[in-house]
């Protein structure tokens, strides 16, 4: 035992820092509950973090699907980013994380902490025992509620909870796209790497433990200094076995996501020393192929970082009362405690990784649109008190291969930290939850996050009843939009007002026909959810993302509440860079009508809301 051993207790306590256990512990704090969140590396992000640096991906496919951005708190953190950190710097964006985090109310952080024990007592969790290194202290954390976000699913094993590893046989479920048996075969990790280029030859010296790579051994894995693509015209490339057309991105700046490794080993978890040995000596061998074996455009390159931490692709998957299968993702299935959703394509990446020289290193399982994900996938069938968030939840590992990326992965840690907030306030298991779902679809909506196929109808937003009108609008996109219930375009309209900005800028007015006291008003701005803004390894990522902030985004507005006519308050905001504004007025303000007059968005000369809502 450390001679140091603090007792902490709190209402919620998350394991684990990355994007899906930020989202989760951030939005629990917000809902007044003690939380912890405990992460075993020194800084938070995971796999978007600057030891790993992967670009964010998930239910858009890179916007090759249209209007399926997540938003929530994942949208926030990446838009404080694209506002401070203009150059997409991994490692500054480690501090925007740790900012969110370490500077919110109701939440302390234990960076630097592994948890290594956990105490159980009649099928539920008591306490955990950690250690953190930095201060050599022993912490054990007591709470009624847990959150699993370690994405090996640690927690929950270390309980006693049920777990999967591998594929179901093709007979279990039925997916056409499972294996005929059972295997173990995981997904494997990757080391990314960066190369720049200094403008003169450069040469390269290969270490003797680096292994080498013929153009033979490379020949289904794109790796000039090139471009590829993963999507063609709009629509996702579906690659099978012995296709010749290459996946992925091939540019050399983004670190070769095929250099994989690790999928075919007894116990990714158990070995993933022995993997990041490996992955070394395959980063460096290809980087000595690229210098030194041929003609690869890469003379004026030099090799400039190379992670040290893999990252994680697929380790364990812990049961839940249901597991989302491939039957309800092909099927765009929208579940009635459907809480989250995802659209990337299910991956199946060879088990051999790169060492699978004679088979391209993905196949794409492609399907058009999106899939809700329920409640129930969120949270162990073994343990009361313990929920789920990220690449843990319970699925099978045909679903796991579009539920795995990280954006998926955050939306769901929200809907998680949100759940267990609500959990405390009712004193209710996470099962329990379930008896509480329309109240809890309604806050994540009022969060701002989507739930497809579910539109808000929050009987306390004065706004919902209200006379809507305008300075004007464009061709479908009334002012009524905005207390529609739905906050980014669909398939059924764009969901929004729209008005040219004129001299005094465009107004919109929300009339209760009747006296109210309002102590919050919240908008929701357009902030494009059809161009990425997540930093990226990835020059031709980085590329066709806009300079600066999003150009339809409000910049610069007033709000002004009136009562029989006279103005009674007002706000003025400049520099607005988030989507989600919410401002407040702790004591009240009796009205009967609010205005908002759009003054300057950052690159468009019209104003665009997808909703006002007032309590």
């Amino acid at each position: 035992m450390s001679k140091y051993c603090i007792e902490k207790n709190y209402q919620v306590v998350v394991v684990g820092g990355g994007l899906s256990g930020v989202c989760a512990a951030v939005a629990c704090a917000r809902k007044g509950v003690k939380t912890a969140i405990v992460q075993n590396r020194s800084v938070f992000g995971g796999n978007a973090s600057s030891e790993i640096r992967m670009h964010v991906v998930g239910a858009s496919a890179h916007c090759a699907k249209k209007n399926l951005a997540e938003t929530g708190i994942l949208h926030e953190i990446l838009l404080e980013n694209k506002h401070r950190n203009p150059y997409a710097s991994f490692p500054v964006f480690d501090s925007v994380i740790w900012e969110k985090v370490h500077f919110q109310e109701n939440l302390d952080s234990y960076l630097n902490t592994n948890m290594d024990d956990v105490k159980v007592e009649g099928g539920r969790v008591v306490s955990i025992v950690c250690h953190q290194n930095t201060t050599e202290t022993e912490y054990r954390f007591f709470a009624p509620l847990f959150i699993d976000a370690t994405g090996h699913g640690t927690l929950s094993v270390l309980a006693g909870a049920a777990s999967r590893m591998g594929s179901e046989g093709r007979a279990e479920f039925g997916e056409p796209g499972a294996p005929e048996e059972p295997d173990t075969d995981t997904m494997g990790n990757t080391v990314m790497f960066t190369a720049i280029d200094r403008g003169e030859p450069v040469t390269f010296v290969k270490p003797f433990w680096a292994y080498s790579f013929s153009e033979d051994d490379l020949k289904y894995r794109t790796h000039n200094n090139s471009v590829g693509s993963h999507a063609e015209g709009g629509k996702l490339v579906e690659l099978e076995e012995g296709s010749s057309r290459l996946p992925h991105f091939s540019n050399v700046d983004s670190g070769y996501w095929w250099i994989e490794m690790g999928g075919q080993y007894d116990d990714i978890v158990r070995e993933g020393e022995e993997i990041r040995d490996e992955l070394l000596k395959c980063v460096y061998g290809v980087w000595d192929h690229l210098k030194n074996v041929g003609d690869h455009g890469v003379e004026t390159l030099d090799l400039d970082w190379v992670g040290m931490v893999p990252g994680y692709r697929e380790s364990r998957r812990i049961e839940g009362d249901y597991l989302l299968t491939e039957h309800d993702i092909r099927a765009n299935r929208v579940f009635p405690d459907a809480v989250a959703y995802g659209g990337w394509q299910m991956d199946q990446h060879v088990r051999g990784g790169i060492m699978d020289f004679d088979k391209l290193p993905s196949r794409i399982l492609n399907f058009d649109g999106c899939y809700t994900i329920p409640w129930r996938c969120y949270y162990t069938k073994d343990l009361s008190n313990v929920m789920l968030a990220g690449r843990d939840i319970s699925t099978t590992k045909m679903a796991f291969g579009s539920t795995r990326v990280m954006g998926t992965c955050a939306i769901g840690g929200q809907a998680v930290g949100t759940a267990a907030a609500m959990a405390v306030r009712y004193g209710c298991t996470p099962r329990e939850i379930g008896d509480h779902i329309d109240e809890l679809q309604q806050e994540l909506l009022r969060d701002d996050c989507y739930i497809p196929g579910f539109a808000s109808h929050d009987p306390t937003d004065r706004a919902r009843k209200a006379k809507v009108t305008a300075s004007g609008y464009t061709e479908g996109n009334e002012p009524e939009h905005v207390i529609n219930g739905i906050s980014r375009p669909t398939d059924e309209g764009d969901n929004c007002w729209e008005a040219e900005i004129g001299r005094d800028g465009a107004w919109i007015t929300v009339d209760f026909e009747g006296e109210t006291v309002l102590t919050q008003v919240q908008l929701t701005f357009d902030s494009n959810l059809n161009r990425e803004i997540m930093p990226s390894l990835t020059k031709n990522v980085r590329d066709r993302q806009v300079k600066g902030m999003p150009h339809e985004l409000v910049k610069r507005y007033r709000v002004q509440l009136f009562k029989d006519g006279q103005e009674v308050c007002a706000r003025d905001i400049e520099d607005n860079y988030q989507r989600l504004n919410r401002l407040e007025w702790k004591d009240g303000v009796e009205c009967d009508k609010l205005t908002v007059t759009v003054l300057e968005a950052y690159g468009i000369d019209r104003a665009r809301i997808f909703e006002i809502r007032a309590y």
